[in-house]
């Protein structure tokens, strides 16, 4: 495929194969590929760091499939693949779980000799995401034996299993497999948000303000810039686009003001001031947020600033993986805004994938949650179930969660005065 015409990683619908180790979950694959995407072997642990293959799929989209190492390793390296398996089903918009009947119960628990029957489908279940139960290895078991397992996984999935083989009928199986994937797609998928939603219409006038820093790619824009003009170019919008310091000459070169002003967060403040009194304004990274999780929630997050203290612990996450520079948003520019205003607060950082699992410090009656507030970033590079996932875990803590936008327009004192998306 074009790498021009590629659909971006978190507009796909995400689809996680899991299951224990060595039931064929890399098999399935390589079947739905037509390709050799994953190792196949016998050998338990094959599969360590998950294996992702984006793909076009005939009535469903874009897609990406993502291979997960199997359950029921006990060594040490086996837990780090669980906790990778775990992560990716947090960005899983649907779910296949792969039984088989040799490995219908986990590895017997330490010298006890009891199998734990299916503690991994328990982990997944915790999801609350859509799950296809599929039955593969289905060539080495009898009529009885797979009527028996069907019932099994009836009882877990409520619904039946799509069967699969990799020597008996596989076409038919992916066959099979791929029309419950289009019946499992989700809404939101079908009926994606926009990233402006309401706040502007076609023939309305947009002004974009696009910082060029240390921290801007040389040559190109970042995403969240490039998807929201887009965006803009197909709603029919008149787009104009300047520099932070070139916002004042811009505003006087048009007619009429712009109905709407998207900027970069970080200029908030010195775009607010030459705002025109009937544009609304917003920024890159609100959009982002209310495209991707509950806007709302994020922006009572941003509130909870006003509740800080200097002993309070606050949480910077950032889902990219870029070496911060000396004016990053994330690193610098908002850490120094919260010590301004609360000098002493202590402030942590995570990046790319990692996530605290956000369990109090302390075991007790009056146990604490570990952060008072979590910031996060925009999140262009992952999709929605994974924001969402992370809204959900710090609302389960009692701990609230809002965005770079809105917690610098909270800290500059205009978050009344932004417009935030339906």
């Amino acid at each position: 495929m074009n790498v021009k015409n590629k659909t971006p990683e978190p507009q796909r619908l995400h689809i996680v194969i899991t299951g224990a180790a060595n039931s064929g979950k890399s098999s399935l694959l390589n079947a739905l590929t037509g390709q050799h995407t994953s190792v196949v072997s016998s050998t338990k642990g094959t599969t360590t760091d998950p294996v992702k293959k984006p793909m076009e799929l005939h009535g469903t989209g874009p897609v990406i499939f993502v291979d997960t190492a199997g359950f029921g390793d006990s060594t040490e390296l086996g837990a780090l693949r669980t906790e990778k398996t775990l992560e990716a089903i947090r960005s899983a918009d649907m779910i296949i779980c792969v039984f088989s009947a040799d490995t219908f119960y986990d590895e017997k628990a330490g010298d006890t000799g009891s199998p734990t029957s299916l503690s991994w489908f328990k982990l997944v279940n915790e999801s609350g995401k859509k799950i296809i139960p599929v039955l593969s290895k289905c060539d080495l078991m009898t009529d009885s034996e797979r009527a028996e397992y069907v019932q099994k996984i009836i009882r877990q999935v409520n619904t039946n299993p799509v069967f699969f083989s990799t020597v008996q009928n596989t076409e038919k199986c992916v066959s099979a497999l791929l029309e419950k994937i289009a019946g499992y797609i989700p809404q939101e998928f079908l009926s994606p948000k926009t990233f402006t939603g309401n706040l502007c219409t076609e023939n309305e006038s947009v002004l974009l303000v696009i910082p060029q820093d240390i921290e801007a790619p040389k040559g190109r824009l970042i995403l969240p810039q490039v998807q929201v003009l887009r965006e803009l170019l197909d709603k029919k919008c008149l787009v104009s686009c300047c520099t932070a310091d070139k916002v004042e000459e811009t505003l006087s070169t048009l007619k009429q003001p712009p109905s709407l002003i998207i900027t970069d967060s970080q200029v908030f403040k010195t775009v607010y001031v030459h705002k025109p009194v009937q544009s609304l304004l917003t920024s890159f990274s609100i959009l982002m947020a209310a495209q991707k999780g509950d806007i709302s929630k994020f922006k009572e997050g941003a509130y909870a600033i006003a509740n800080l203290k200097k002993t309070s612990r606050v949480l910077i996450a950032e889902a990219c993986t870029h070496v911060p520079l000396e004016e990053d948003i994330g690193r610098v520019k908002i850490p120094a805004l919260l010590k301004k205003r609360i000098p002493g607060i202590q402030i942590d950082f995570v990046r790319g994938t990692d996530f605290p699992d956000l369990k109090p410090l302390q075991q007790g009656k009056n146990a604490a949650a570990p952060y008072d507030l979590i910031i996060h970033c925009g999140a262009c590079i992952h999709n929605s179930s994974y924001v969402q996932d992370r809204q959900k875990r710090a609302a389960l803590a009692g701990i609230p969660m809002t965005n770079y936008g809105l917690a610098i327009a909270f800290l500059t004192g205009i978050l009344d005065d932004v417009a935030i998306p339906e």
